[in-house]
Order: structure tokens, then sequence, then C-alpha cells
């Protein structure tokens, strides 16, 4: 299970949406440097993040220079390779960015905006029951 985090920071780099095999699968990265409470401006701190799939747009109103606020999710895997020692790979995947300060702009909707309990069903219920099947193997 990730763990979600939130940290502030300065644009420093922006990386162009790369996609990865024949399956669609879409990934950004990016580079911000902290400038929350408790950083040292005389050793900053320089953090990559990415983005998949469809968050990948999120980076899009952003130019080198804005501060930021990102939430994202922190994961790790191990990985074995044979007669390789086993290695760590961390994740930082990045799910909300919002410009900080004053007049900030959030480009996330509200989890509100993905509840669908409000819509009929075909039958004329609604679908607001636990037991409503969406056909989604998952």
């Amino acid at each position: 299970m990730s763990k979600s985090f939130e940290v502030q920071g300065q644009v420093h780099s922006i990386g162009d949406t790369t996609e990865y095999g024949n399956n669609g699968f879409t990934k950004r990265e990016f580079v911000i440097k902290l400038t929350g409470e408790g950083e040292n401006s005389a050793y900053p701190n320089h953090v990559a993040l990415e983005l998949i799939k469809d968050k990948c747009a999120l980076m899009d109103s952003y130019k080198l220079g804005d501060e930021i606020k990102v939430q994202f999710n922190l994961s790790g895997r191990l990985w074995s390779g044979g007669d390789k020692p086993e290695k760590c790979f961390t994740s930082l995947q990045a799910w909300r960015i919002e410009q900080s300060g004053a007049g900030g702009f959030d480009q996330t909707p509200p989890a509100e905006s993905y509840d669908q309990s409000h819509y009929a069903a075909a039958d004329g219920n609604s679908n607001s029951n636990s037991n409503f099947d969406d056909d989604i193997p998952f």
C-alpha cells in the first residue's frame, strides 16, 4: 500500500510525456526544488516526481520557476534479477498539483465530482446502493 504526502516547491524541470510499449502507458517526470517550511536555501533539495496516464497533462499549465504544491503517493518495490543483487525502486507518483500561494487553483476535480450515485440506473433506480454492478471486472 502506498502512502500519500504533500510537498511545496519551485518547478525546476518538466519532462516530455513518454509512451511505453504498445498498451498506451504514458509517464511524465518533473523536478521541483523544495521551498516549504524547514527547507534550507543554502542546501536545496531537488525531488523528482512522476505522473502517469491521464495525470501527465497536469503539468501542461506550469512553467519553470512556478511555485506549486504537489500531492503524491510514495511506494517502493523490490526487484531481484537472478544472480544480481536485490534492488529497491522508489516511486513518487503525483496525482494532484496546484499553484501555491494566494490565487492558486486546483487542477484535480474534487472527490465528490466522481460520485455517480445521483445518476439513475437503466431500471430507473438510483445506483447509490452497494450492490451496483457496472460490469467492470475490477
